[in-house]
């Protein structure tokens, strides 16, 4: 240890300002000086919890873009831009009156068709009524060939008498073939005419429809945006969105988590019942663009299905309770959350650590108030503190305020360290 800090000592005077001390050389002698005063930290030793954070976005857990569904013009805004609307509340009215009048045109042609229908049922049922009355006729003319058939033979009635029953069954049978042939075409038309009835209830119901398209409402609780159309402005299924209304009570805050954490929750974690028990019972913590933290803590609410594989990250989502509706989407904010505890850490002031190209190094002040320079590993911040797990002892003191003006081997005068 003393051959490697005799060789960062030249280093070290390179990047540490060594304490300007004056020489009195004369010929009695050099006046010795007094020593540098520091404050110092004795290090501790306690259980603390590991927190990460990751850079958040807002947004809203639901985000329902507004668009118009029939062509028109807006005649009303019928809410204020920013302010907390119901579902099924009026939004935007598109002028109805085109739409009303289609929908009369629609039922007065379903009520024609109607009418059509009902008087093909009629015909039909005359036409059976025909069908009987011709089948009755045509029975009685066969029962008359068949008792002159036997009689013509014995010769008990003329032969006239039997072809003129002949004949007049034949007719009765032809006239029973037409009556039978209006039934099958009064069905056609009944047939016909129910498909033009359900033509006309459909061209009704859409009529309908589009009449209510023209009462554009939220489908959501939430906070609708700016309108992007004005009163006045021709609207269409192509002219974009009108407005947004998001729901914001929770609000969702997306963050991006490295490969390496999500390795390292798989390995701690490694099934998926045990992961969805720890991701369930986790609490976050929103830090404000301000730096003031959101008062209630938010849950776990979902990880993307994979990697971005130009990041090396994947998106996460938690829900945070948002009452009175204070967030809104599009802030920044950071997330945190305890991912673990370690037990027995070393904590040291952040200040009292020197970044040298990449090297940590801590100034020790021993027994004899002397600087002992020399490298330590870190681990995880933890508020204002460094989680030391390499080259410190608990108990041993730092210097937290002064360490640019220490250099190995300097007498120093401690003093204590206040927060």
């Amino acid at each position: 240890m003393k051959s490697w800090a005799l060789g960062l000592a030249p280093l070290g005077v390179a990047v540490l300002t060594v304490a300007a001390t004056g020489c009195a050389r004369n010929s009695k002698g050099a006046v010795a000086p007094k020593p540098l005063a520091v404050k110092v930290v004795e290090v501790k030793q306690k259980d603390v919890p590991v927190v990460r954070e990751w850079i958040g976005t807002l947004d809203g857990l639901v985000n329902a873009e507004i668009k118009a569904e029939v062509s028109g013009y807006l005649v009303q805004q019928a809410y204020t831009e920013g302010s907390f609307v119901r579902k099924g509340q009026l939004l935007f009215q598109i002028d109805p009156r085109p739409f009303d009048a289609a929908l009369a045109q629609a039922e007065g042609q379903l009520a024609q068709s109607s009418g059509q229908l009902e008087q093909s049922r009629a015909q039909l049922a005359q036409v059976e009524a025909e069908v009987a009355v011709a089948e009755a006729n045509q029975r009685r003319t066969q029962l008359d060939v068949d008792r002159y058939t036997p009689l013509a033979q014995q010769q008990a009635i003329t032969q006239q008498d039997l072809d003129n029953a002949t004949q007049n069954n034949m007719a009765a049978k032809a006239q029973l073939q037409a009556a039978k042939a209006q039934v099958e075409t009064a069905r056609a038309q009944i047939t016909a005419t129910t498909a033009a009835v359900q033509t006309a209830k459909a061209a009704v119901e859409t009529a309908k429809i589009n009449l209510g398209f023209t009462h554009v409402a939220s489908p959501i609780d939430g906070i609708p945006g700016r309108a992007q159309l004005q009163v006045g402005s021709l609207v269409s299924p192509s002219s974009g969105v009108m407005t947004t209304v998001s729901t914001v009570d929770p609000i969702k805050v997306y963050f991006t988590a490295s490969e390496q954490e999500y390795l390292d929750l798989t390995r701690r974690y490694p099934t998926v019942e045990q992961r969805e028990e720890h991701l369930r019972t986790r609490e976050f913590e929103l830090i404000l663009a301000d730096g003031s933290v959101h008062p209630q803590k938010g849950k776990f609410s979902f990880a993307d299905r994979q990697v971005d594989v130009r990041t090396g990250a994947i998106q996460v989502a938690a829900l945070f309770p948002n009452a009175g509706n204070s967030l809104r989407p599009g802030l920044y904010g950071r997330v945190r959350t305890a991912i673990g505890t370690s037990a027995g850490a070393l904590l040291v002031p952040q200040q009292a650590v020197i970044d040298l190209q990449g090297a940590h190094l801590i100034a020790v002040v021993n027994s004899a108030d002397t600087v002992d320079i020399h490298p330590v590993t870190l681990g995880e911040t933890v508020g204002r503190d460094w989680i030391v797990t390499s080259g410190l002892q608990p108990g041993q003191r730092v210097v937290a305020e002064g360490l640019q003006k220490v250099r190995q081997g300097m007498r120093v005068k401690p003093e204590p360290f206040v927060y």
